[in-house]
């Protein structure tokens, strides 16, 4: 059920954003009475799952979900049609347009993904506004898993700046270390400051990880919750109980006590917990796995999270500055995978990786601006000079209006021809780690 929410979640996503990416260069074919002879959702080859033709336009959708695609008359694309190519320029067609008409037509994709991205966001801050963890809020400091651990963090720091720069939201830390390629941690631990130098090749490390829960918020435990098999509510444990021992051993956070019920597979030990005014000792066999299925309250039970509410006026600067810091983000993302110390190109994803990020329930909010990142993503890849991209069409053309001169229709049919090679090596590419990891 989960992969059928996530994959549902991901294919409404690919087509909002193609939809609109296409559809920014239909209009501005339009506008400058260009004839479009298809405008599809997904790729077609062979037959399409459904179509019909209105005007000089064939509407459709493909079986192929890797995009999308208008084919404009008298261009050279994905199409290939080099019959159509043969014949004399007719005034409708896209190369007998004026070029500035040209660049117009090939960037009106990537700008709509733009336009589409703000208008998420200015919708979305004014339906539900912002909330986070305040990195200064996490006064019971971090717990760190062994990546954590072999950076130099340690269970109990808390962080104050990376590389000397406060970074206001918890969450953003381990992205901001790595877009920024950070070099050094400031924490305080046991109560004095201490400088973690990040080791060389570490970033490295974090990217094949794929995880950003390598620290997390250091939290006391308070039963929130029961698994529906657990050992501690059948010996006796209650929702609010705060444990604070392992039989001898103070465990006053989660993350010692469960690092040490694993210590105790198939033992019975002693928890002691403390229910109201009571201090109890409860005996709890534990299971084989190492859990005893308790769970503890959630983080805004501990923490107060800061909140950013919106109007509709407010939302608007609001929904373009967030759609600056995601291209920013972004384009800082993207030239990792060309950094021979990060050497993010060997955890490079395919759909199975978008398909990932989304919620394992359908949530709105979420949904939106995992749309919204993926919009800005398609954006800055698709405006890429690479051939067969809208970005190697706008090459060509600022090229042609630099110098004066057109390339011909023979270089541009073999640039396509090498773009598409390219393209569909990188998607094999892709789509290969993802099933490569699945079996790792």
């Amino acid at each position: 059920m989960v992969i059928l929410i996530k994959t549902a979640q991901l294919l409404l996503s690919l087509s909002i954003l193609v939809i609109i990416h296409e559809l920014g260069h239909f209009i501005a074919a339009k506008v400058f009475k260009t004839r479009v002879e298809k405008f599809y959702l997904f790729f077609d080859p062979w037959f399409s799952l459904f179509k019909f033709k209105k005007g000089e336009t064939e509407y459709g959708v493909g079986w192929l979900p890797l995009g999308g695609y208008v084919k404009i008359s008298g261009m050279i694309d994905e199409s290939m049609d080099k019959e159509q190519m043969k014949q004399p320029a007719q005034s409708y067609e896209f190369r007998a347009k004026p070029a500035w008409q040209r660049l117009i037509i090939m960037l009106a994709g990537v700008i709509m993904n733009i336009v589409l991205a703000i208008g998420i966001y200015i919708v979305t801050l004014a339906a539900w506004g912002e909330q986070y963890l305040p990195t200064t809020e996490v006064k019971y400091g971090i717990y760190v898993d062994s990546l954590g651990y072999e950076m130099g963090l340690r269970n109990g720091d808390k962080i104050l700046t990376i590389d000397n720069q406060i970074v206001e939201d918890f969450s953003k830390i381990p992205g901001h270390i790595l877009l920024e390629k950070a070099k050094t941690i400031q924490v305080e631990r046991e109560g004095k400051p201490f400088n973690v130098n990040i080791p060389d090749g570490f970033l490295s490390k974090m990217i094949k990880s794929q995880s950003a829960d390598f620290i997390a918020p250091r939290i006391p435990f308070e039963v929130g919750d029961f698994a529906k098999t657990s050992a501690g509510k059948d010996a006796g444990m209650k929702v609010g109980d705060k444990i604070i021992k392992l039989d001898t051993l103070a465990t006053p956070y989660f993350d010692i006590f469960r690092t040490e019920i694993q210590k105790h597979k198939n033992q019975q030990v002693n928890v002691v917990v403390v229910r109201g005014t009571d201090t109890l000792q409860i005996a709890v066999k534990v299971p084989e796995k190492g859990l005893i299925g308790i769970a503890p309250k959630q983080l805004t039970d501990y923490f107060k999270l800061s909140e950013r509410h919106y109007n509709i006026i407010q939302a608007i600067p609001a929904g373009f500055t967030k759609t600056w810091k995601g291209i920013d983000n972004y384009w800082k993302q993207l030239k990792l995978i060309f950094s021979k110390d990060v050497k993010a190109y060997e955890s490079v994803g395919g759909f199975i990786t978008i398909g990932k990020i989304f919620p394992s329930t359908w949530d709105w909010e979420a949904f939106w601006a995992l749309t919204a990142f993926l919009s800005i993503m398609l954006a800055i890849l698709n405006v890429l000079p690479i051939p067969a991209l809208d970005g190697g069409h706008v090459l060509f053309v600022l090229v042609e209006i630099i110098t004066g001169r057109k390339p011909s229709d023979k270089f541009l049919e073999y640039a396509q021809i090498v773009g598409m090679v390219l393209l569909f090596g990188l998607l094999i590419f892709a789509n290969g780690n993802d099933i490569l990891r699945l079996f790792r």
